[in-house]
C-alpha cells in the first residue's frame, strides 16, 4: 500500500508561512495552535511506531534549540550541502525521494506517518509528488508581515474535506487571532 504523505503549516491570508526565520505573527504564541501540530505529528497511528517530520535545513534551524529534535518522532533534515545531521537531528537526506527512501527502506521498521513540516519548496515537491498527500492547513485569519510563502493549494488538485478525525472544525482565537483548521486531500485522477 502506498504511504499518505502529510503536511502541515499555518498560513496567512496571503499563504505567507514564515518571516525573518520565524513564524509570521511571532513574538506573539498562539499554543493552541501549536498542541494542534504537535499532537497531528506526533501522534502514531501504529501502537510502536514513530511518526517521522521532514524539514528542510532552515526551517530546523527555526526551531528553538531547546525544543531540537521535535520529541516522539524522527526528524529527517534536508541539505545538499551538509555531510552529517545537524547536532540533534537524527537523519540527514539530500532531497525529498532520498528521505522518502529512507522512511521505506532503513526506517520502514519503525516509521509509521511521515509529515513535511516546511519550507516552501519542500511543500511544493509534497504538493506536486504522486499518490495520496493530505494537507493540515491553519488558516490565520489575519495579515502579518511574511518573506515565505506556501505554494497555491490548487483546487483542480485538491479537494477540501468536510471534516476530520481530531481536526477541530469551529472558529478558533487565542490573543486576538482567529484562524481554523482546514484539511485537504489529494483529487485522484
Amino acid at each position: 500500500m502506498a504511504r499518505i504523505l502529510n503536511g502541515i503549516v499555518a498560513v496567512c491570508p496571503d499563504l505567507g508561512i514564515g518571516n525573518n526565520g520565524n513564524l509570521p505573527w511571532h513574538p506573539v504564541r498562539l499554543s493552541k495552535e501549536f498542541a494542534h501540530f504537535r499532537k497531528m505529528t506526533s501522534t502514531p497511528s501504529v501502537k510502536g511506531k514513530q511518526n517521522v517530520v521532514i524539514m528542510g535545513r532552515k526551517t530546523w534551524y527555526s526551531i528553538p534549540e531547546k525544543n531540537r529534535p521535535l520529541n516522539n518522532r524522527i526528524n529527517i533534515v534536508l541539505s545538499r550541502e551538509r555531510k552529517m545531521p545537524p547536532a540533534g537531528a537524527h537523519y540527514l537526506a539530500s532531497d525529498f525521494s532520498s528521505a522518502l527512501r529512507l522512511v521505506d527502506t532503513e526506517l520502514a521498521e519503525q516509521a509509521d506517518q511521515v509529515w513535511v513540516i516546511g519550507g516552501s519548496s519542500l511543500y511544493k515537491e509534497l504538493m506536486d509528488s504522486p499518490g495520496t498527500r493530505r494537507l493540515f492547513v491553519t488558516r490565520i485569519l489575519k495579515q502579518f508581515e511574511c518573506d515565505t510563502f506556501l505554494p497555491e493549494i490548487s483546487l483542480d488538485k485538491y479537494r477540501l474535506l468536510p471534516e476530520f478525525p481530531d481536526v477541530p472544525h469551529e472558529l478558533q482565537e487565542e490573543n486576538g487571532i482567529q484562524y481554523r483548521f482546514e484539511v485537504y486531500e489529494s483529487i485522484q485522477e
